[in-house]
């Protein structure tokens, strides 16, 4: 990156990519589920940052979104999400880590990583 001047001082310029490079740099860092977390298709929204997701578990999980990307991501019904269980109540609640993108979604998919129907 290079540096460029401006009134206040010093700032990075911003990096202009094609689209084939923006997808690549997107499929690369794809999360994958580790430990005891796992895939959810959100059903239905219940209000207050309250999903109802169903998981690849086949468990109906009450998730939560978690306070870094609750403002920053809509959920919409159909979404594909990252659900990380409660240590309590584990089994019918959860906390929603990340939505995937279709592009991630895509790429799950051929890997082999997703076995739910999105």
């Amino acid at each position: 990156m290079a540096f460029t001047p401006y009134k206040q001082g010093w700032r990075k310029k911003e990096e202009v990519l094609t689209p084939e490079q923006r997808m690549a740099r997107e499929i690369s860092r794809v999360k994958t589920p580790r430990g005891d977390e796992t895939f959810g298709i959100v059903e239905t929204n219940l209000g207050g940052s309250k999903l109802r997701v169903r998981c690849q578990d086949n468990k109906m999980r009450i998730c939560r979104i978690r306070g870094k990307i609750r403002k920053r991501v809509w959920m919409d019904d159909g979404d594909l999400v990252l659900v990380k269980p409660w240590p309590i109540q584990g089994d019918i609640r959860g906390d929603i880590m990340m939505k995937y993108t279709p592009t991630q979604v895509g790429y799950l998919r051929r890997r082999g990583f997703l076995k739910l129907e999105v």
